[in-house]
């Protein structure tokens, strides 16, 4: 199988030093291509980056973006693997303060 797709690679390239077109692969022949042209969810910047958002009004959400990836979510798009983690953070700091805050209340 390599030897086809590196003759394919390299009769392409040839075919493109003589001047001619190379023809384009498109989503239709290979369907991972295409799997990203969709926006994510929640208007364009996926549940991670809209949980940290909003989770300046409501911190729960933060807390159910971690759950989400600690629950591997962003396998189902990786894409959102960085808002989720930014959530996850934010979780962690807010637990921090509310601990401290706690202490100092309560001794």
């Amino acid at each position: 199988m390599d030897r086809k797709v590196s003759s394919e690679v390299s009769s392409d390239i040839v075919d493109h030093k003589k001047g001619e077109y190379v023809r384009i692969r498109d989503a239709e022949e290979d369907p991972q291509l295409g799997m990203y042209d969709k926006p994510l969810r929640c208007f364009g910047c996926g549940i991670g980056w809209f949980s940290l958002l909003l989770g300046f009004v409501c911190p729960l959400m933060w807390y159910y973006a971690t759950i989400l990836y600690f629950g591997n979510y962003y396998h189902k798009d990786p894409r959102e693997r960085s808002g989720l983690a930014a959530s996850a953070i934010a979780a962690l700091l807010c637990t921090i303060v509310g601990v401290i805050t706690l202490c100092i209340f309560f001794l």
